[in-house]
């Protein structure tokens, strides 16, 4: 039998044996002290052990007393701690996404003109070493030019050609000579504006044959006389390579020898190093016009 004692003192039950002879002779005079045969009594012995056992259908633990108490608030207060730490950690790892990535508006102008100075710099660079490079091209085309030159005639003024030399004189000049022809007809608009700029070209630039002939007198036809006049023809090495048809279309009625020196130099025909002590019609008009202010002043 267990006694308090047992229990208090934590005695393990399952060891716990009893005595058959005993319970017969105690069955024996209840038998017969009841006077008769008794039904008989079956009792389920239950360890302590699964009396304290913790699991239980209800989901609670008995974990009475002081001690008991004691140990639920600890736990509670490490798993309050844990929590704290863990929204500490988040909260640093917050703050430090924001520290870079949020900037203020100063930043973000400050950084925007750095980019811009940035971008500015590398396109000077780039610029600087195009210009570099054209520099260098052209100097090396004048050069080339220069040499071309050399075996080249001189002519220095306008050349006047008929029907009968025309030929002539495209297909037997030298293949290097570039020879702009201008085709004119007295009555039509513009083109002795036409003859005075050919005839100031020419002196200008003296290693370019500028010549002209009258429609009439090379009996081109009658609506080219009227339509096509003032024309201009350039050759080289006796072929075609460009021609001007009515130019006042393109120049108007009043325009000057730099007019069409541009639209020459425009389309590559007129070159510096063609040119008398490399100065343009534009520059001498220039310089004419600034000399001509100072002795009015």
């Amino acid at each position: 039998m267990v006694t308090l004692d047992d229990r208090l003192l934590g005695e393990k039950l399952q060891n716990y044996c009893s005595s058959s002879e005993d319970e017969g002779d105690r069955d024996g005079n209840d038998s017969d002290d009841g006077g008769g045969k008794r039904g008989k009594s079956t009792s389920k012995f239950i360890p302590e052990t699964e009396l304290n056992a913790p699991g239980s259908s209800s989901g609670f633990t008995e974990n009475t007393g002081p001690k008991g108490v004691i140990g639920d608030w600890r736990r509670f207060k490490q798993l309050e701690n844990e929590k704290r730490d863990e929204q500490d950690k988040e909260k640093k790892a917050l703050i430090k996404k924001l520290t870079m990535s949020c900037r203020s508006y100063l930043d973000d102008e400050e950084a925007k003109k750095q980019e811009e100075e940035a971008q500015e710099k590398v396109e000077d660079e780039f610029f600087d070493a195009e210009d570099e490079f054209f520099k260098e091209y052209r100097a090396k085309l004048m050069h080339q030019m220069q040499q071309r030159l050399l075996n080249t005639p001189r002519f220095g003024k306008q050349v006047d050609l008929t029907r009968e030399n025309f030929t002539n004189s495209i297909d037997d000049e030298n293949k290097n000579v570039t020879i702009i022809v201008h085709v004119f007809e007295q009555s039509a608009v513009g083109c002795k504006v036409m003859n005075n700029c050919f005839q100031c070209l020419a002196e200008q630039y003296p290693y370019v044959k500028f010549c002209r002939i009258q429609a009439s007198e090379a009996q081109l036809s009658h609506n080219f006389v009227k339509n096509g006049c003032p024309a201009l023809l350039v050759y080289r090495g006796g072929e075609l390579l460009s021609s001007f048809i009515s130019i006042t279309n393109k120049l108007g009625d009043d325009f000057v020898a730099s007019d069409v020196e541009s639209l020459l130099q425009e389309s590559g025909y007129l070159s510096a190093a063609e040119c008398d002590k490399n100065t343009t019609v534009r520059d001498s008009q220039i310089q004419k016009s600034n000399q001509s202010d100072t002795d009015e002043d």
